[in-house]
């Protein structure tokens, strides 16, 4: 006898436990939903007709998950717009290759100081490179910062990673799987992602009035079809090609937020959201069997802090070239700061080919701690920030203080010399 319906009810009791526990402490729900997926699944025993490993349900509940991805992404392009975007075209090429530069080179550094071998060094440079779309959309939902002037630089810089992900995934598919690697195959892969994702957004400036007209649907049952249709077609035909289906639900809310029905979509579309959203992360939790942590703990909490301080750096740079102030500027950081989908997507390749088993329970402790830093961050950035200027004065005075004593170096340094935030 199954007991499917029971057991979807029980994962749907742990979701909503999980989010009072979050909502009592005035916390994002990320991290309590992972954890709340880890207290069950592989690991937890079966009590008579409950097992909570959620065998029956597991597809079920990670093709939920799934949706939860399409749902985030596809609500986060309605509430942007795609004009904007390509208006920052230039700073979001920037932004991200700087962004992309740093986490892959601290990436692959790190890896080779522990002695990895060249096709581990790159899956570990892979995971803990690509930010977690899903996360970093619902920090800007759960802190209200989808109208922010830095967020169509995080969108964009999501984007960009996705067209990177294009490219590293067939370069190392080649190298993981059959030992070899075709430049013309890499050079194929971005180049087909980059232009899905930019025709996609300049169709969208073309196509608006036809689409005004499509969705121009009084019947609010058929207008519900019409627009999940598109967004699991576009999604789907991404994915064929190589795009994340996250990115193709992003690119088509960015092009149906400029029609005359965006915000009939964003009321619409709100409770699928949250609902689906929520499952996306406890599925993930389901994934992770803690017995096999123990070996990958400072590996991951290393990796961690070295991606903490990249991010840091390469927010503040790309922070500074878009004339942000510093708080705008961390909240990049830290909200990118978040992996999950992708880097599980890239260890799971790893598996494949055989490489060191070490390297799975390191990604799931390593996406566990961003996934539960990076909201925390985001939410008390303004106070990081805060914290970090009375951190630069008191460095100021005491070098004002070592020169009006003599002690100090011939070179005056004074607050003219340091690189200045504009305060919020």
């Amino acid at each position: 006898m199954d007991h499917i319906v029971l057991e979807i009810g029980i994962a749907l009791g742990l979701i909503a436990a999980a989010m009072l526990i979050a909502y009592r402490l005035n916390l994002s729900t990320v991290p309590f939903l992972i954890i709340a997926g880890i207290m069950v699944g592989p690991s937890s025993p079966q009590i008579g007709f409950i097992d909570l490993r959620f065998i029956e349900t597991e597809s079920f509940i990670s093709f939920m998950g799934r949706m939860g991805v399409l749902f985030l992404l596809f609500y986060l392009g309605l509430e942007s717009n795609v004009s904007r975007l390509i208006k920052a075209g230039r700073s979001i090429v920037t932004g991200g290759s700087i962004y992309i530069s740093i986490n892959f080179i601290t990436g692959l550094t790190y890896a080779y100081l522990l002695g990895f071998g060249p096709r581990e060094t790159l899956i570990v440079a892979g995971i803990t490179t690509i930010s977690s779309s899903a996360i970093v959309a619902k920090i800007l939902f759960d802190y209200r910062r989808t109208a922010n002037p830095e967020t169509e630089l995080i969108l964009g810089i999501t984007m960009f990673e996705d067209v990177f992900l294009a490219v590293y995934l067939s370069l190392i598919s080649g190298i993981v799987l059959s030992g070899a690697t075709s430049i013309g195959g890499v050079i194929s892969g971005g180049g087909i992602a980059l232009l899905f994702i930019v025709g996609l957004l300049i169709l969208g400036r073309v196509v608006t009035p036809l689409l005004n007209r499509l969705f121009k649907i009084s019947s609010s049952e058929i207008f519900v079809v019409v627009v999940f249709a598109c967004l699991f077609l576009l999604a789907g035909l991404g994915e064929t090609i190589h795009v994340a289906e996250s990115i193709g639900a992003l690119l088509l809310g960015l092009i149906l937020g400029e029609t005359d029905h965006s915000e009939r979509m964003e009321q619409m579309v709100v409770p699928f959201r949250d609902f689906f959203g929520s499952v996306f992360f406890f599925a993930f939790g389901l994934t992770i069997d803690p017995r096999t942590l123990g070996d990958a703990v400072w590996m991951a909490i290393g990796a961690a802090v070295l991606s903490l301080i990249g991010v840091t750096i390469a927010s503040v740079i790309v922070g500074r070239r878009g004339k942000l102030s510093g708080v705008a500027s961390l909240n990049i950081g830290f909200t990118l700061l978040a992996r999950g989908e992708f880097s599980i997507i890239i260890v799971n390749l790893a598996l494949a080919g055989g490489l060191s088993q070490i390297l799975q329970p390191f990604a799931a402790l390593y996406v566990l701690l961003l996934a539960t830093a990076s909201p925390l961050l985001a939410k008390e950035s303004e106070r990081v920030y805060e914290l970090s200027v009375k951190v630069r004065d008191l460095f100021v005075k005491r070098s004002d203080d070592m020169d009006e004593d003599g002690n100090g170096d011939d070179d005056e340094i004074s607050q003219e010399n340091i690189p200045q935030w504009e305060e919020e």
